[in-house]
Formats: C-alpha cells, structure tokens, sequence
C-alpha cells in the first residue's frame, strides 16, 4: 500500500488518490498481520475506518493469492531508475516526478549528470542548494554500491601510491589490475609493491587515515575498505619479484591465459614470481616488464592495451600504435560557459585555457531545444560571438572559435537555420532526447545530422552513461561509415560519466581513417583535466597522436576549420 502511494506519485495521479494508500498503509500496520487475515476472512475490512471499497477489493486479493495484479501493472509502468532515485536522502516522490517530467531524467545516473551540469539551479522547487544535497546523497548511495567510476577510483589510487612512496624500506609501488588498464569501471583498487620488510609496509598501508576497514591483513597481503567505499588490496613481493608480479596482478585475465600459453609453447612458465625454463627450472631475469616481453619476443605492450584483442600479435609483429599522449593536445573543444549551463563566464574559460597552455578553445554552448539548460536562442549567439570577437584582441595567445552543441532533434535535423550555423567556426551536434529510438530511426536521425554540411563533430554518439543508462540503440558500423563519408569527427567525450565513445570501438574508428577529437564537455573549470582521463580511454582504444582531431597544431586546426566551410 506504501509503495503504491509512491508509484501514484510519481505518475503524476491526484494527490488525494496516492494519500488514501498512504492512510491506508498505517492504518494496515497498526492492526498487524493477523488481525488483517482475520479482518478479510470474515469480510469485514471495508468496515475499518481508512479502507475504500477499491483498496478493500485489493487487500482482499492480496491476502488471499499472495499478489496484486494492480501493483504489478503499476510499478511495470514506472521506469526502475525512478524507483532507485528515491533512495536519494531528501528526494522524494514529487521532486523525483518532477525531474522525470521537466528534464525526462529516468536514472540516477542522468540525475547526477544532469546536477553536475547545473541544470537543476533554476529548475521550479529546487535551486543550488537542493542540487548539492542531491550530489552529496548519490555519493552516499555509490559508497554502497561495489562498482566505481574510473576516474573516481584512479584519484584515489594514485593518492595512495603516493602514501605508500614514502614507506620506509620500500623499493617500488604501482597501481595494478584495471585501474591500471584504464578499464572505464572498477569494482576495487590493485596495488603493487616491494620491500625489504613487508610486513612493515603492510602495516603502515593498513593505518593511513583513509582506511576506513580492515578487511584481512597477512605478512604480504592486505585487504582494506576506504572511507570512499572502494576496496583496495596491496600486495608486498621481493624487489626482484616486482615485474613479474606487477604484470600478473594488472591482468587481463584473458591477456595472461593467452601470454602463458605462448610461454609454454616457448618451453617457459610463466606466473606472479618469475619466467622460468619448463626444462631446468632455471630463472630467467627481468629487470622490469620490458625485459618479460622481450623474453617472450615481444615488444612492449602497454597496460591499456593487454585484453588479449590483438596485442600480443602486434607485438610479436612490432606493430603496435604508439599511443597518444596527455602533451599531444594542444586545445579543448566542448566546452560551456554562463551563457548556457555552465559556471564559468567565458572570458574566466579563455584565461584558463591560455594559462593552461592551450593553443585554442572550442566554445559550444547548448542550442535553443535545450531549453533545459539554458540554450541560446539566435541572438544570445549573436552576443557571444560578438564577445568571442572582442576576447580575441586580448589574449592573442589563444585562438578562441565559436561554436555550439546543437540538438539533433527526433528528425536529424538541427535547431537553427542553416545562416546561423554557416557564421560559426565549427558545430557539434548531439543527441540529447529522444534516446531509446528504435535503431532503424535512430540511424536515419544521425545520418541525417550528419550528412549536414555545417556538422564538424558528432557528440557523445552512443549517449551512453556510465553505471546508469545503456547506449541508444546505434549501428556503429553503419555510423563510421557515415561519419566517413562526410567528413565528421567522432567526439571522444572525456566526461567521467560517460567515456563515450567505448573504448572497444575506437580501433575500429581508427582503421576506418575517422578522426577523434578528445572532449571533456566541460561546465566548470575543474573539468577541464577530465581530457587526460579521455586521453586513457583513447589509449585503450589504440589511438595515436596522427588519430586525434585536437592534438593538431593551431594553424592546421584553423585550416581544417576554415575549409570545412568554405
């Protein structure tokens, strides 16, 4: 009966309706369970004050099969991501239908995006205030849930390794396992380490202030919980076990099997202490993980590629990409500021970009169909254009381009005539609506976009986010394919909470001679560093430096820009 009175609320249903199963919820709870029993066996429910003849009918069924056909109907109708923002602290059923109805907000991941992009702060009933408390209550409820955002979990880890650095009798530390291949979730944090005396370093790891649990602690083995709610487990092996161990300890599982069965082939064993010959036992000697490839005659293979997806092959063939670099991108595109949802004002966006070392900034603020969040209409584009113009003259430093995120909107086409788009230096265009089209739809919608030819970018193109929604339902190949056609690049977008594209499908975007153009849709400042997290992810996904749209130089981006337009 409780739960009912919330799904009535959150489908919007008259408050007068959802308050007579709330009443009639304690009214139930009072009187217990036998006495209800009792109550329906001599018909006398529909006699207790609070009970209607409707929810008589439906206690009745109840009690007597076990279900309720009218709960099951209702909570069917109910997207589960609603059900699971109301254990956000302080969200209750109206703000949650609230946000369902005005920003189509349907998990509790789109609802911290949606707070991290500020759109709540002049949303009707809610404000900054409201936003951070439900920042702060999804935090709580991710302490709980044992699967973490990379990002998150890589802060933390390397802020350990720094802890453990300062160890005495230490000799090295490393992130392992897939914080150390960059996988874009993980469920706990591997670390590696060598010492003379580990039972001291274990001790010291199990006493740093961030340890929230002891899990298990041995003499080369502890287990802890964080204050974060993360899991973290260390590992202490001789100084001269440390290659082998860090290799086997960073995975993949399936790039281990696949390297051991080489080995054997080799006459070698290979595990976490050691490569040794099959025949004599005899060790063989590595210094570092260079020397364990080179063992197996292999060339390196960096952590972010070992998924056993054509590493070791490559590496036998010395083809392996050399893999970009956070100092290969010289300038940021997707970027927000105060004239749509960001917090930042532009010229406090030009600045840091300039100080940062930036050659250039992309400006793309949402188009008007974002109304959500602030969208531009016509002459608010205008005005900053106008604005761009004039910051120009003053940090010439920089090169500033005006753009604008624009919304694909359900029939490809997008939200501004095509004379405003031709004015602007370049245009992205995602999909912000409208996200579990059917496929065949879905792919008429982007092609359509993309076949525009004021479209210099396609944003987040699979819409997915992480821990929260599933990608749209996109034929990636048909889309590369499109994206080739006309010249469009794919945004990488760095955003922690989305990662998009998948890492696993960049090689084949790579291989198709599509540019990728690493983003960090940034609405604050802080979220500018978010790009080397893109930078990982585009590393996973074998991308070099020749792959990347914004590791040009300033003078090749502006003429790929002007003659886009011309």
């Amino acid at each position: 009966m409780e739960e009912i009175g919330v799904l009535l609320e959150l489908k919007g249903e008259n408050p007068f309706k959802s308050r007579a199963y709330y009443n009639a919820a304690r009214t139930i709870e009072v009187m217990g369970e036998s006495e209800l029993e009792r109550l329906v066996e001599d018909d006398e429910l529909k006699n207790v004050k609070g009970i209607g003849s409707a929810i008589n009918e439906k206690l009745i069924e109840y009690v007597s099969t076990g279900s309720l056909a009218y709960y099951e109907e209702l909570r069917n109708s109910i997207p589960e991501g609603l059900l699971e923002m109301l254990k956000v602290p302080g969200l209750g059923p109206r703000k949650v239908q609230a946000l369902h109805e005005m920003l189509e907000i349907s998990s509790l991941a789109e609802l911290e995006y949606a707070c991290r992009e500020n759109r709540l702060t002049n949303l009707k009933g809610f404000g900054e205030k409201t936003q951070s408390n439900i920042l702060e209550g999804i935090e709580f409820l991710r302490h709980y849930q044992g699967r973490h955002f990379y990002v998150e979990a890589k802060v933390l880890a390397d802020q350990l390794v720094e802890k453990i650095r300062n160890f005495p009798d230490l000799d090295q530390v490393s992130p392992a396992g897939s914080i150390r291949r960059c996988m874009e979730i993980v469920k706990d944090i591997d670390i590696v380490a060598s010492g003379s005396e580990p039972e001291k370093i274990i001790k010291s790891f199990t006493a740093l202030s961030e340890v929230a649990d002891v899990i298990a602690s041995g003499e080369t083995k502890a287990s802890v919980s964080l204050e974060s709610g993360i899991n973290v487990d260390l590992r202490v092996v001789k100084k001269e076990e440390f290659p082998y161990a860090l290799h086997h300890f960073t995975g993949s599982r399936e790039h281990n099997t696949a390297l051991r069965h080489r080995a054997k082939n080799m006459g070698i064993k290979i595990n976490e202490y050691g490569l040794f010959k099959t025949d004599s036992g005899e060790k063989i000697a590595c210094r570092d993980e260079s020397d364990i490839f080179e063992a197996l005659g292999l060339s390196y293979i960096p952590p972010e590629l070992r998924e056993n997806l054509g590493e070791i092959e490559a590496a036998e063939e010395n083809s392996l990409p050399t893999l970009v670099e956070e100092s290969d991108v010289k300038g940021i595109f997707h970027v927000h500021t105060t004239y749509s949802d960001g917090i930042n004002s532009l010229e406090e966006v030009v600045r840091h970009c300039d100080e940062s070392g930036y050659q250039y900034v992309g400006i793309s603020d949402h188009s008007q169909s974002a109304s959500y969040a602030g969208g531009l209409k016509e002459d608010d584009l205008k005005k900053q254009k106008e604005e761009i113009e004039k910051l120009q003259e003053e940090y010439p430093g920089i090169r500033i381009f005006a753009g604008i995120e624009s919304d694909i909107r359900s029939d490809g086409t997008l939200d501004y005539p095509d004379h405003v788009l031709e004015k602007l230096d370049f245009v992205i265009a995602s999909v912000h609506s409208g996200l579990r089209m059917e496929q065949g739809k879905m792919m008429e919608r982007l092609k359509r976009a993309i076949s525009h030819p004021a479209i210099t970018m396609l944003g987040h193109p699979t819409n997915r986010l992480l821990l929260g929604r599933d990608s749209s339902h996109v034929d990636l190949e048909e889309l590369f394919q499109a994206a080739a056609e006309y010249g469009v690049i794919l945004e990488l977008n760095a955003s922690p909470a989305r990662l998009d594209l998948d890492w696993r499908y960049l090689k084949k975007a790579k291989d198709m001679g599509l540019k990728v153009s690493i983003n960090p849709d940034a609405h604050q400042l802080e979220s500018f560093s978010d790009t080397n997290f893109g930078v990982a992810i585009a590393r996973k996904g074998w991308l070099e430096k020749k792959d990347i749209f914004n590791a040009l130089e300033r003078q090749d981006v502006e003429s790929y820009l002007k003659n886009r337009h011309s």
